[in-house]
Formats: structure tokens, sequence, C-alpha cells
């Protein structure tokens, strides 16, 4: 499995001009609450099967981003619950979404992500929560990996000692 920056890598590479990121981080998110709201309005059970998925596949990448994106999704969940709006109103936000994130893409020049590998349909909003964090200064590190790396300090200074002895 490829890791977050690989990802990241490879999907920046077709979101390099700033109308175009700025395009992406009002659509990206737009297309995920419409998504969210077309499935919950057919199969409540459908949807939170599909975001558990897509929760499980985030964790793997970066625990934190995990969790932002599982917020975001808990307050967009929320929204379509309250909203008085039919299946039609998501449907538009879909296409109309859609339609920014092509217009982006031809200010960019370059194709979308996506029609290399479908996966990137699920890294576009966590590039987009990333991007967002990190604009508000928010610490991104997997504290996994950080007691990950103190163990392994640890059992290497460890073994140093036994043979020193």
């Amino acid at each position: 499995m490829k890791t977050l920056n690989e990802w990241f890598d490879e999907y920046s590479e077709s979101h390099q001009n700033k109308t175009n990121k700025m395009i992406h981080w009002l659509c990206v998110p737009t297309i995920l609450f419409s998504i969210i709201g077309i499935l919950a309005h057919f199969s409540a059970l459908l949807t939170a099967l599909i975001v558990t998925l897509t929760l499980i596949f985030y964790s793997r990448l970066d625990l934190v981003l995990a969790v932002a994106m599982a917020a975001l999704i808990f307050v967009m969940a929320w929204l379509i619950l309250i909203l008085p709006v039919g299946v039609g109103f998501y449907i538009a936000l879909f296409i109309f979404a859609w339609i920014g994130q092509f217009y982006g893409h031809k200010i960019e020049g370059k194709k979308p992500s996506f029609f290399k590998d479908l996966q990137f349909l699920l890294i576009g909003p966590i590039w987009c929560m990333d991007a967002y964090l990190n604009k508000t200064g928010a610490q991104i590190k997997n504290p996994c990996q950080s007691a990950n790396e103190r163990h392994l300090a640890h059992m290497y200074n460890f073994h140093s000692g036994i043979r020193s002895l």
C-alpha cells in the first residue's frame, strides 16, 4: 500500500495552480457532502458502511487525518439530518461541484488524478483536510509513529548497552 506522502505527491502533480487548488478546497468537500447526502437518502446502512471503510483506509495512511476526517464527516452527516432538503439538492451540489473540478483542471492544464487511479477519489478529501490543518498550524504527526519511534530508539539504546557489556 502506498504511503500518505506517496499519494499526496502523486495527487499534487495535477494540483499546482493556485486557482485550481482553491477550487478543489471548495469543491472536494462539497462533493463529499453531496455523496453522503445522496447515499443517506437511499440507505443509512450503506452510507455507514462506505464511511467506515473510507475511514479505515484513511487511518491506515494517517491516524490524525483520519480522526479529522471522521469529525468532518460527522458534522456533514449531522447537517444532512437537519437540512430540510431532498435528494435533488445533493445531486445538484454534486453536479455543480464536479463542473468546478473540471474547470479547475482546465485551468491547470492536466487531467484529474482519478483518471489514473480511482483511489484518488478518496485521496482528494484527505488532501484538502491536510492542507486545511497545515494552514491552521495544526501539528500533523501520527501519534502511533512517534510512539514507534520512541520504542525503536529505546530498543536501540538497550541493545547498544548489551553489546558494550
